[in-house]
């Protein structure tokens, strides 16, 4: 099942109401995911990994399909990081249903809003529309404090390489 952690933002975004009991334990390699929105023109998403501090972007209309089409977006980046198929498949596997919540580690919203001020600041320096695929692997080989100054794509590369599918 997939743990989407949004801000205020984005929970007001989706109309959604978090449960008050906790969520499950998730299954998948990841883990627990955190969002918020990102108001450019058009309005993006901003997801980050709890654990490996993977950043992915992607467009938030039409809003209501955000949990759907998350999985998409991940396996995208997931590849260019060096999964392999059947260890992108397991994951997705474990995606096909999403819970959502309120925000609950302060670290990780403290890396979405660094993440956000730095992709703004990329994305202003070009001229065209920003390529948020583009965008998500800049990010993610950013050094991050929580990280041992590891950055996210190093952390992805190494459990692409040492996790076995779940299944």
């Amino acid at each position: 099942m997939l743990h989407l952690h949004c801000t205020r933002k984005l929970l007001d975004r989706l109309g959604h109401q978090p449960p008050s009991d906790p969520l499950s334990t998730p299954a998948s390699t990841l883990g627990r995911w955190y969002a918020t929105v990102l108001f450019w023109r058009p309005q993006v998403v901003l997801c980050v990994n709890e654990h490996t501090l993977l950043p992915v972007l992607m467009p938030l209309a039409p809003v209501t399909t955000l949990p759907a089409r998350f999985p998409e977006a991940l396996a995208t980046v997931l590849q260019a990081h060096g999964w392999d198929a059947a260890k992108i498949d397991a994951e997705m596997q474990h995606m096909r249903d999403c819970e959502i919540a309120k925000t609950a580690n302060r670290s990780v919203v403290g890396t979405l809003n660094e993440f956000a001020f730095l992709a703004r600041v990329w994305k202003e320096e070009q001229d065209a529309p920003p390529d948020l695929h583009r965008l998500s692997m800049k990010l993610a080989d950013v050094p991050c404090k929580p990280l041992r100054y590891d950055s996210p794509a190093q952390r992805v590369r190494a459990l692409a390489q040492s996790a076995a599918p779940a299944r």
